[in-house]
C-alpha cells in the first residue's frame, strides 16, 4: 500500500500569496502533498445516493467500510449524509446530522492517528461546525459555501476547502444544462469563487477546486470539460475531480451504475494526465494500482525498456 501523509503542523499561506499545487494542500492537522495524484474515497451514509445508496448508512457498516477503503490505499475518506444525485430531495440538517457525526464518533481512532484526512460533503454550517470540533480536516461544499453561515464556518479555521461548481441545485440540474463554452465557463466561475473565499481571509492553500462533473452539466459538457481541464488545474490550487461511476460514463459505455469501475478508472487516468490531483472514487483499490502503474511510467521517462529486463 502506498504510504499516506501523515498530519503536520504547516502555517497557512497568507491569502495574497499565490498558491501552487507543488506547495501541498493545507487541510488541518494535514499537509497534503500533491506530488502524486491524491484518491479520495467515498463513504455515503445516506439511503439513497445513486451509486451505493444504504449499503453504508448503518455506524458500524459505515466505520468497517472507511477501513476497508484506508487499507486499499485512499489518503482521503469523504463522508457525505445528503444525496446530491440529480433530481434528489433536500435533507434536514438535523437528519444529516445524525447520518454523519456517529460515523466520525466511531473513527475517532482514525482521526486520533492520523493515518488519513477526513473530509464532509456538506452545505450546512451546522454539521461542518461540528464535524470539525471532531477532528474533520476537510469541508467538501457543493454549494461553495454559499448557503447563509456556511463561509463563516469555515473561514477562520484551518480545514482544507472544496468548491465545486454547479449550474443550478440538485433538484433541478439536470433538466435543462445550457454553456456557450463549458471550460471557460467553469474556469471562470471557480475563479471568482475562490477570490471570494480569499477576500473572506481565507488562505489560498486551503482551497481546492472541482469542476462538478454531472453537476448541471449534460453528457457531452462533461465530455468537453473533461478533455479541457488543462486551464482549470491552471488556476493554481488543488484540483479535484469526481467522475466515478456516473451517469456520463454510462452513456458512454452503455454500462449500468453497477458496471462502470473500468470506465471510472479510465476517466481518473484521463484527469490526473490533464492535471487534476485529486481523483474520489468509489472503487479504491483498482484506481490506487492504476495510478501507481501511471505514475511509474511517468517517473521512467521516455528512454525505453532497460537491455536485458524481464517484460
Amino acid at each position: 500500500m502506498r504510504p499516506s501523509p501523515g498530519p503536520a503542523s504547516v502555517a497557512a499561506l497568507p491569502s495574497s500569496v499565490p498558491h501552487s499545487t507543488a506547495a501541498g494542500w493545507i487541510c488541518g492537522r494535514h499537509h497534503l502533498r500533491l506530488d502524486r495524484a491524491l484518491i479520495m474515497g467515498v463513504l455515503n451514509v445516506t439511503p439513497d445516493s445513486f451509486s451505493d445508496g444504504g449499503r453504508y448508512a448503518g455506524v458500524e457498516a459505515a466505520r468497517d467500510h472507511a477501513l476497508a477503503l484506508i487499507g486499499q490505499g485512499a489518503d482521503i475518506i469523504d463522508i457525505g449524509g445528503e444525496s446530491t444525485r440529480p433530481g434528489a430531495p433536500r435533507v434536514d440538517v438535523q437528519e444529516e446530522m445524525a447520518r454523519v457525526l456517529p460515523v466520525l464518533d466511531a473513527l475517532q481512532d482514525v482521526l486520533a492517528s492520523g493515518t488519513v484526512a477526513i473530509s464532509i460533503d456538506t452545505s450546512q454550517p451546522l454539521l461542518m461546525r461540528a464535524a470539525l470540533d471532531r477532528g474533520a480536516s476537510i469541508i467538501n461544499d457543493v454549494r461553495s459555501f454559499s448557503l447563509p453561515g456556511a463561509l463563516a464556518a469555515v473561514q477562520d479555521r484551518d480545514c482544507g476547502l472544496v468548491i465545486m461548481h454547479m449550474q443550478g441545485e440538485p433538484g433541478t440540474m439536470q433538466q435543462q444544462p445550457r454553456y456557450a463554452d463549458v471550460v471557460a465557463e467553469v474556469r471562470d466561475w471557480l475563479g471568482r469563487r475562490r477570490d471570494a473565499l480569499l477576500e473572506a481571509g481565507v488562505a489560498a492553500g486551503r482551497i481546492a477546486l472541482d469542476p462538478g462533473f454531472g453537476f448541471g452539466k449534460a453528457h457531452g459538457h462533461n465530455r468537453e470539460l473533461l478533455a479541457g481541464l488543462a486551464p482549470l488545474a491552471g488556476l493554481g490550487h488543488a484540483l479535484l475531480v469526481g467522475l466515478s461511476r456516473k451517469a456520463t460514463l454510462g452513456d458512454i459505455t452503455g454500462r449500468p451504475v453497477g458496471q462502470r469501475d473500468a470506465a471510472s478508472l479510465a476517466a481518473a487516468l484521463i484527469a490526473v494526465q490533464k492535471g487534476a490531483r485529486i481523483v474520489r472514487v468509489h472503487d479504491v483499490a483498482a484506481t490506487r494500482d492504476a495510478l501507481a502503474v501511471w505514475e511509474a511510467v511517468q517517473a521512467s521517462g521516455p528512454r525505453g525498456a532497460v537491455e536485458g529486463e524481464a517484460a
